[in-house]
């Protein structure tokens, strides 16, 4: 396929939270005919149909509209709902199409999904995020690809409108067990950051005594300057990723580690830490306001 027809692809694009409406600006912005739907926040499409985007009312028009569907979704029950659900990505793309997952997924859904579509004659990719609403706005995120090497080729021009770094992890399905090991690793970090922030608070060492030494360190990281934006400034946009979304996140990596027969004690209690927090109705709070439900668990009295 010449890189002419990749550019006259439409595209679709399913989930325009916070997100999905920058990567779809980005895709419409450099030229791919884009066609959107609206879930309950109205503002993302008009946004985009201002932009050039036309707005359908059902995703089986929204289908039949496109050779490329994106998902952007809260997980595999989502993302199911939309290719399987009546009227759905399934029984409405022509063979040919690809529908590409870029949410954070269980790989068994994945594989499955994918199965099912390919009997359609329908290819399936996962291209999930690294990063926050900023780089996706600013089109400079990361993905991790799970995708054959005729899939991964036809779907970078599109992605390079939105991501920085594009890195191939290999086969459908590759990409969401990617994502899952590195979402473990960071979330791991904000387990413990919240627990040490708890800790020293109830030692007499402030947040900014504790950032003094951290910062500029072989401790430091760009995920430890955002967590710790909202400790220190308060900023409650700094680090957007929910608690809830990171507990089902912790819970894929735990199915994940099922299915391969391994121990991974740390990934439990790493992921208890989420599930108390959520416990605690902090679904809808980010993961920088985990240290004040890590306190209430000890008897504190912080939110």
């Amino acid at each position: 396929m010449s890189e002419e027809t990749i550019e006259r692809e439409a595209v679709g694009f399913i989930g325009l939270g916070m997100m999905g409406h920058g990567i779809a600006k980005n895709i419409v912005e450099n030229g791919h005919p884009l066609s959107v739907i609206a879930h309950r926040n109205r503002k993302p499409v008009e946004d985009l149909v201002g932009r050039g985007a036309v707005e359908v009312t059902s995703l089986g028009e929204l289908a039949r509209q496109s050779n490329v569907v994106f998902l952007c979704v809260t997980g595999s029950p989502e993302v199911e709902a939309a290719v399987r659900g009546p009227d759905g990505l399934l029984t409405n793309l022509r063979p040919g199409s690809v529908v590409v997952d870029c949410s954070s997924s269980d790989p068994t859904s994945t594989a499955m999904l994918a199965a099912e579509l390919k009997a359609r004659g329908i290819d399936f990719a996962d291209a999930p995020l690294s990063r926050t609403p900023k780089e996706a706005w600013e089109g400079t995120l990361d993905t991790m690809v799970g995708a054959d090497d005729a899939v991964f080729a036809r779907l970078q021009p599109i992605l390079d409108t939105w991501a920085a770094k594009i890195v191939h992890i290999g086969g459908v399905g590759d990409g969401h067990r990617m994502k899952l090991l590195n979402n473990f690793i960071s979330l791991g970090y904000g387990a413990i950051y919240a627990e040490a922030l708890a800790l020293a608070e109830r030692v007499g060492i402030s947040a900014e005594r504790v950032d003094s030494v951290i910062s500029g360190g072989r401790m430091d990281c760009g995920f430890y300057q955002t967590f710790m934006r909202y400790t220190l400034e308060g900023d409650r946009d700094a680090h957007k990723f929910s608690l809830a979304n990171a507990f089902k996140d912790l819970r894929y990596l735990e199915s994940m580690a099922n299915g391969a027969g391994l121990v991974n004690p740390v990934g439990n209690a790493v992921k208890n830490s989420y599930a108390a927090a959520v416990a605690a109705d902090g679904a809808g709070d980010y993961v920088p306001m985990l240290p004040a439900y890590i306190d209430r668990l000890n008897g504190g009295k912080s939110k």
